[in-house]
């Protein structure tokens, strides 16, 4: 089984990639972990400076870096491995384009930002409704 672990600084991202290595423990199995980088925009923050980046996937990689490096230590207390993509874009659009190749999906209820919780996981909902494979929300 292939299974795509969306994930951000929240502890729901946390808690999806902890019941992802849980449940998908056989040797058989893979565990990938998409952190997204939101697009360069005026109202996103630290992303804007991404689009000042001489080279922007570089840039969002080091954006994605804290993320990547707490999903490998979760890993690792769990004995097991993952792999880790940094993607820029939306956060669901990226997740749904990276889905296709995914046997599942496993993402937090909503993730870390004021704004997410307020939406009630506006990602999560959009990736539950229109994802081409199985997506289980972890809460």
């Amino acid at each position: 089984m292939h299974v795509l672990v969306p994930m951000d600084d929240s502890e729901m991202a946390e808690r999806a990639l902890e019941y992802a290595l849980d449940v998908y423990d056989d040797e058989d199995d893979a565990v990938t972990v998409l952190t997204v980088v939101g697009g360069p925009s005026f109202l996103w923050g630290e992303a804007t400076s991404i689009a000042l980046a001489d080279d922007m996937q570089e840039a969002a990689e080091e954006h994605g870096q804290a993320v990547a490096d707490r999903a490998s230590e979760i890993a690792v207390d769990h004995d097991a491995e993952v792999d880790v993509n940094v993607r820029t874009g939306h956060p669901a659009r990226a997740i749904l384009d990276t889905a296709e190749g995914y046997d599942t999906i496993v993402l937090g209820s909503h993730g870390g930002s004021v704004a997410d919780r307020l939406m009630v996981g506006n990602v999560a909902e959009t990736v539950f409704r229109r994802a081409p494979v199985p997506v289980t929300v972890v809460r």
